[in-house]
């Protein structure tokens, strides 16, 4: 199992007031799965999205990832793992407008310290696999917002990350190029990467293999889609 929670809670001080975001989670995700985890806004799923990129941790409960308890990692430690093991997808991009695609693509290999020209191949090669190639020194000013969400998804991949975690990955975008990074992600998964999805919205949802609906700070359902050929 690639992806493990249990018994998670999370609750934010407010004053002098707990409120619980997340109750009693309890998931499981396999390596190469495509989850689309699902709910309306205040539901929960951003919080339990920042769990699973450790960007957060739990107030209760264990997030295992690969065997290893992230719940007992100090900050150094739940930095490495973010660097090394998740590919973060945004829904603005997130991008550096002084630099070029190809510098963007980058950055995650300078914190992870890879030398300048191994830095360049692999954010080369990661480019050219979201079908860029021909953008490279291109600013992120001078791309579309689909050649944009093109170049943060190369960013996320080019570490080799064990899952990509995109948020609202289309929210920014129109439909036609919408549906276009969706069958990007399609033939990511297919290639044998894991794909977490966070989303509000069902069509985006129908396109992962399985959805977890998250409300209230619990998991309402969790059940595979039915996936129609297109």
């Amino acid at each position: 199992m690639l992806i493990e929670i249990k018994n998670l809670t999370k609750n934010y001080v407010m004053g002098e007031l707990e409120v619980p975001a997340l109750i009693d989670i309890n998931l499981q995700i396999k390596k190469n799965e495509y989850v689309a985890i699902m709910g309306p806004s205040g539901s929960g799923k951003s919080t339990l999205m920042n769990i699973l990129g450790c960007l957060d941790t739990p107030t209760e409960g264990k997030y295992i990832f690969n065997n290893l308890d992230v719940s007992e990692l100090d900050d150094n430690a739940l930095s490495a793992m973010r660097n090394k093991e998740i590919g973060f997808i945004f829904q603005n991009f997130n991008l550096l407008p002084r630099l070029n695609a190809l510098q963007n693509v980058e950055m995650p290999l300078i914190y992870a310290g890879i030398k300048k020209g191994e830095r360049k191949e692999r954010a080369l090669e990661a480019l050219q696999r979201v079908g860029l190639q021909d953008r490279v020194h291109h600013k992120p000013g001078e791309l579309s917002g689909g050649q944009r969400q093109r170049v943060a998804i190369a960013r996320a991949l080019v570490s080799k990350p064990g899952i990509l975690l995109a948020d609202e990955p289309t929210g920014a975008l129109d439909s036609k190029t919408g549906e276009e990074i969706m069958a990007l992600f399609l033939e990511l998964h297919n290639e044998g990467n894991t794909i977490i999805l966070i989303t509000h919205e069902q069509e985006i949802a129908n396109h992962a293999h399985r959805t977890v609906f998250i409300k209230d700070g619990m998991i309402h359902w969790d059940k595979p889609n039915v996936i129609s050929e297109k």
